[in-house]
């Protein structure tokens, strides 16, 4: 089952939520969710250079979302919530870094914005951690709306440490998050997505053993940096990044697709997972990369491709294998074709953690 098989079962849910809406809004508006929300604006953990300045995120209304929130009921508005966004469209929005830098972007018909920008000297706002901090607020001062935060959003962009020796590139979805995306029926991916809170969530054993490993380097000083890539929308954003902060992987950016490419993607379209790798590779022309996914989806034919259009950029490439064996057939003869690929059928990560301290990465 793909990604977009998951989406559609979350619609599914979501449908089933909102199509009496006309008969039953009494009963949502007593429940305060059609009401006049206040505004905020999200800021997706972003990536850049010392010169290069590229965040992405989306102004919406809150929906005061608890993830905290316990009981099946609270968990399906929750997840009908988080898919039936009132977005900002349309409107200038302000990113103020330190105290001497200004820059201005716009928000899309969805309520997404992107600014890239060349900016000099941002070297000196890297925290140690190699984050340059930022706010970020709606430039409209005629909104007539309330705005929460005083109309001040924090953000965070990553700048790779001079010390990284590569990066890691890493899915989430069987990757290090159990989603049961192989479960017959498909039951599990209906109830660990809608009825469970990312902090009840189970990672995949060791893997942010190996993700802090992997940070670390050899030396245990080189800051690798850590991308987090699915094919998830943004509407999930806030749901993943608690779920990796709550089981300690290394903080990285984590980087989804916008609902509408889930009906405007064109059959000859590349994956948007493989365009946000292609523009992470783009991005560090001097580093190379692991990338780790899984054999249950797409994740080989992709990493074959990224190999392929970046020669000598992959140091290796680790797929955990998922109990379907036709799958992890089919992901095995595309390799068996590909032997100058460096390529590791992952079923334990202490065989990772083995091969990674073989070839010198840790």
């Amino acid at each position: 089952m793909s990604n977009s098989d998951l989406w559609l079962s979350e619609q599914s849910i979501f449908t089933l939520l909102v199509v009496h809406r006309t008969e039953n809004d009494r009963i949502f508006d007593y429940m305060g969710l059609f009401k006049k929300d206040k505004l905020q604006i999200i800021a997706f953990n972003g990536y850049g250079t010392p010169d290069r300045f590229y965040v992405r995120g989306r102004a919406l209304e809150d929906e005061n979302i608890d993830l905290g929130n316990k009981g099946a009921f609270k968990l399906l508005i929750n997840t009908w919530k988080r898919f039936e966004t009132d977005e900002i469209k349309n409107t200038p929005i302000r990113v103020t870094i330190g105290n001497h830098i200004t820059l201005l972007g716009k928000t899309d018909h969805e309520g997404y914005y992107l600014v890239n920008e060349k900016v000099e000297s941002l070297s000196k706002y890297i925290n140690e951690e190699g984050w340059v901090k930022f706010e970020i607020s709606f430039f409209d001062t005629e909104l007539k709306r309330e705005i929460l935060n005083q109309n001040s959003f924090p953000g965070k962009m990553l700048i790779p440490s001079i010390k990284s020796k590569f990066g890691v590139i890493s899915d989430i979805d069987d990757t290090i998050l159990h989603t049961g995306v192989v479960s017959s029926l498909k039951w599990k991916v209906i109830i660990n997505t809608i009825f469970k809170r990312a902090t009840s969530r189970r990672p995949l054993e060791g893997a942010a053993e190996f993700y802090h490993l992997l940070h670390q380097g050899k030396t245990g000083q080189e800051a690798n940096p850590i991308f987090y890539v699915s094919h998830s929308p943004w509407n999930l954003y806030r749901y993943l990044e608690l779920f990796l902060t709550t089981n300690n992987f290394p903080k990285g950016p984590i980087l989804l697709r916008s609902m509408s490419s889930f009906t405007r993607r064109k059959r000859d379209d590349k994956p948007q997972k493989q365009k946000e790798i292609t523009g992470i590779l783009n991005t560090y022309p001097e580093l190379s990369f692991i990338l780790i996914g899984d054999s249950g989806e797409k994740d080989a034919d992709i990493y074959i491709e990224i190999s392929k259009l970046f020669p000598n950029r992959v140091k290796a490439i680790y797929l955990r294998s998922v109990s379907d064996g036709r799958r992890m057939s089919r992901v095995s003869n595309l390799f068996s074709a590909h032997k100058n690929i460096p390529f590791l059928m992952v079923n334990k990560t202490e065989e990772a953690i083995a091969h990674a301290k073989e070839q010198g990465f840790i």
